[in-house]
C-alpha cells in the first residue's frame, strides 16, 4: 500500500483486503455510520473521521499525516498482512467460503475503555439499539469535537462516568446495564481495575481481571480480549458463531466452552480472524436458520 497526501486528505493507494461495509458491518464496533454518499463517518480515540473507498484507494478525509500514522494506521490494523491470514484460513473448506464473502474485513484495534463499555451495553441487545444507547451516552457525557463544520462527541472516560448516579445515567436508556456501566467506571477510575495492567497482562490474567467487572461475563470478556486488547487468538462465541460451528463443523457443540475449545484446536492463533469471517458469513446468510 502507498500513502499519499491530496488536498488535505490521506489516500491509501493499492488498498487490498479493505472493504468498509465489511469492517463496520461485522459486529465489532458501534460508532460508524454510512453517509448518503457511501462514505462512513465515525468517532474513535477522540477523533472524528470520514473514510471512503473508490476502486483500490481508501480516502481519509480532512485528517493529518500525524493522525493517520499515530491513530488510524493502528486502528485499521494496517500493518497486518491480511492476505497471508486469509491464505492460511482458506485452507479450511468452510472458512474459504467465509473469507471470500467477507474478504475486506479488518480487525479494528479499538480503545480499551470504550470497548469494555460498548460490549457491556451489547449484552442481550441488538445492534441498532446498542448504537443508539452509545450515541446517547456520548452526546450526553462526552466532549464535543468539530469536524467538517459539524459537532460530534467523544466517548466519555471513566472519570466522567464514575461520579454519576443511576438516575443520572438513566437518560441513555440502557436498562439493567446502567449499573454495570457505573461499576466499570468506578472500578477503573479508582484504580481497582487498571487499564494499563490489563493491556500488559497475560491472556488468562487479563480475562480474569475483566470478569471482576459487574456485567462482564465470558462473552463480553472475550469480545474485549479480541477487539480491545488485540488478543487475536480469542474466539468470542455468540448465537451466530454457535450456529455456524454446529451447522458445518461440530453438531455436538452444546456450550460456548465446547465451541471455544474447538476453535482453539482448529484455528489456533488465528482464532479471532476466523471468528469475524465466520460471524459475518453466518449472520448475513442466516446460517442455521430454518
Amino acid at each position: 500500500m502507498e500513502i499519499l497526501k491530496e488536498n488535505g486528505n490521506i489516500i491509501l493507494a493499492g488498498a487490498l483486503d479493505f472493504e468498509l461495509s465489511h469492517i463496520f458491518g461485522c459486529g465489532q464496533c458501534f460508532r460508524w455510520e454510512q453517509e448518503p454518499d457511501g462514505a462512513y463517518l465515525g468517532v474513535a480515540r477522540g477523533k472524528v473521521l470520514k473514510v471512503a473507498k473508490s476502486a483500490d484507494r481508501v480516502i481519509f478525509f480532512d485528517t493529518s499525516e500525524d493522525d493517520f500514522q499515530n491513530i488510524w494506521r493502528s486502528y485499521f490494523d494496517l500493518d497486518t498482512d491480511y492476505s497471508q491470514v486469509k491464505s492460511v484460513l482458506s485452507q479450511d473448506e468452510i472458512l474459504d467460503k467465509a473469507v471470500a464473502f467477507g474478504h475486506g474485513i479488518r480487525l479494528l484495534r479499538q480503545e480499551l475503555w470504550e470497548c469494555i463499555i460498548s460490549f457491556i451495553i451489547s449484552a442481550g441487545n441488538n445492534i441498532p439499539r446498542i448504537k443508539k444507547i452509545i450515541s446517547t451516552l456520548c452526546r450526553t457525557f462526552g466532549d464535543p469535537v468539530i469536524y467538517q463544520g459539524n459537532t460530534y462527541y467523544t466517548f466519555p472516560g471513566p472519570e466522567r462516568l464514575a461520579g454519576l448516579s443511576l438516575a443520572d445515567i438513566g437518560c441513555i436508556k440502557a436498562g439493567f446495564r446502567d449499573k454495570y456501566i457505573l461499576d466499570a467506571a468506578k472500578k477503573v477510575y479508582s484504580g481497582e481495575i487498571q487499564l494499563s495492567a490489563l493491556a500488559n497482562a497475560g491472556d488468562r490474567q487479563a480475562k480474569q481481571m475483566l470478569l471482576q467487572i459487574d456485567g462482564v461475563g465470558n462473552k463480553v470478556a472475550d469480545c474485549v480480549m479480541l477487539f480491545g486488547l488485540a488478543r487475536r487468538a480469542w474466539f468470542p462465541v455468540d448465537v451466530w458463531i454457535r450456529r455456524i460451528i454446529q451447522y458445518y463443523y461440530f453438531q455436538d457443540a452444546k456450550t460456548a466452552d465446547d465451541v471455544a475449545a474447538f476453535s482453539r484446536e482448529r484455528f489456533g492463533e488465528l482464532g479471532g480472524f476466523a471468528q469475524q469471517y465466520l460471524f459475518f458469513y453466518a449472520r448475513e446468510n442466516k446460517i442455521g436458520i430454518a
